[in-house]
């Protein structure tokens, strides 16, 4: 058996990451200016309208309770 030493290995590791970076380039990481900023997350309203309905439910729960 051939006995493999530590330079072939680093060798080879390097050859790898060579490759990579040039066989794979979207893998490389990019400056953050190219991308444009997230929008800003906006309500219409609905979440709103049903937080409301839930707690008139609970006021009508309640009250109902305390009747009976």
């Amino acid at each position: 058996m051939a006995a493999i030493n530590r330079a072939s290995i680093g060798l080879v590791a390097f050859l790898a990451i060579i490759f990579a970076t040039a066989a794979f380039p979207a893998a490389m990481a990019q400056p953050a200016e190219q991308f444009a900023p997230a929008p800003s997350p906006t309500s219409d309203g609905t979440a709103i309208d049903q937080g409301i309905a839930y707690i008139l439910m609970l006021v009508a729960l309640v009250l109902t309770y305390i009747i009976h």
